[in-house]
């Protein structure tokens, strides 16, 4: 069964409309009567979405895009493919957290439990496989569902609509929202899923609040460490693969996708829109960039923090990351350099350190 999604969508909404309220100026010969009826990313977009674009890098999504209109800067605007309206404003991505108001008007706040005073702590519509143990003190949402063998402990949270599917365990206080939870799932004590990711579209008027319409999709055999947080996408979903076993306090952004089976140890921090493929391995403290990819198979070391693409199989170190052969050969020209120093500075002795002088008679 297709899940209903979290979030009501307004409109449709008339072409006019949308760029009356975005401030957004349009070709002569656009269709103001066409209905946009909803807001994609552009790859995902089809005939009756309205998409966006606000970087260079994604031009190429631009190009293959089937959007029926898109908010674009004017320097971009010519670059808009045959078909396809554009709708010109100065700050795109600021319109877009509008437009993201404007058809999802309920989603600038999260949705939690979705009870009501006097409702009891399991929701009369979440649907309950036999075999569920709900410890004392949690609550289960409107339209959640939980699987058979499922353990829910005290004090957690499961979110309206959220699914938890079977033999899995949610632990004490943990909050599971806007999220679809796989077989056999380890959520530890603590863990927030599905919270707003951190989308603020920046300006000199202050800080616009970009609605975040996304899920979470944690699929099976997946293991979340304490205390760890897992945004929501923004339009679309944040995934974590299967078999991937995720260490305390780490914070995994919006849109972000991590493959099968990868390792993320503790105090890790995965920015916006980073790809994770399969096998990858990321050391305690470290970091890695948004809107790069770590190739299947590459590692990077703890305290790293990787800001460009990796390879496949690439091992990784420094700050920012380089190839462990790249780091160890910096490592020697340095130590070489410090050596070369102290052996060449005057006044030094073999071992680097200023001589002693024997005080003479003239000395007080």
């Amino acid at each position: 069964m297709e899940h209903p999604g979290f979030f009501e969508r307004a409109g449709p909404f008339p072409l006019q409309i949308v760029a009356e309220r975005l401030g957004a100026e349009l070709s002569a010969d656009a269709d103001l009567e066409l209905l946009l009826t909803d807001i994609r990313a552009l790859d995902d977009a089809g005939p009756g979405h309205l998409s966006f674009i606000d970087n260079r890098k994604y031009l190429p999504l631009l190009q293959s895009s089937r959007a029926s209109a898109c908010l674009v800067a004017p320097a971009l605007a010519g670059r808009i493919p045959a078909g396809m309206i554009a709708l010109q404003l100065r700050a795109p991505y600021r319109a877009f957290a509008q437009a993201l108001a404007l058809f999802y008007p309920e989603a600038m706040r999260p949705k939690a439990a979705m009870t009501e005073a006097g409702d009891a702590l399991v929701h009369p519509t979440a649907r309950i496989e036999a075999g569920v143990r709900i410890e004392a003190g949690a609550v289960i949402g409107r339209e959640a569902w939980i699987g058979s063998g499922t353990v829910i402990a005290a004090g957690a949270v499961i979110g309206y609509r959220v699914t938890v599917g079977r033999d899995s365990y949610v632990g004490p206080n943990a909050s599971i929202i806007h999220a679809l939870i796989g077989d056999r799932v380890v959520i530890h004590g603590g863990v927030r899923i599905g919270q707003d990711g951190f989308g603020f579209a920046m300006g000199p008027s202050g800080h616009l609040k970009v609605p975040q319409i996304g899920r979470v999709i944690v699929q099976s055999d997946v293991e979340i460490g304490a205390n760890s947080a897992i945004d929501r996408g923004a339009l679309k979903d944040t995934v974590i693969g299967e078999g991937t076993k995720i260490d305390n306090l780490v914070q995994i952004g919006h849109n972000v996708i991590i493959g099968r089976h990868c390792v993320i140890v503790g105090q890790v921090g995965i920015a916006g829109s980073a790809t994770l493929q399969d096998f990858v391995v990321v050391g305690g403290q470290g970091g890695v960039a948004g809107h790069i990819t770590i190739g299947t198979g590459a590692q990077i070391a703890g305290a790293s923090h990787a800001k460009d693409s990796v390879a496949p199989g690439m091992r990784m170190i420094g700050t920012p990351a380089k190839t462990l052969r790249e780091w160890g050969r910096e490592q020697i020209a340095l130590k070489r350099l410090q050596t070369s120093s102290f052996a060449t500075a005057p006044g030094t002795s073999a071992g680097g350190a200023d001589e002693p002088k024997e005080p003479s008679g003239n000395e007080t």
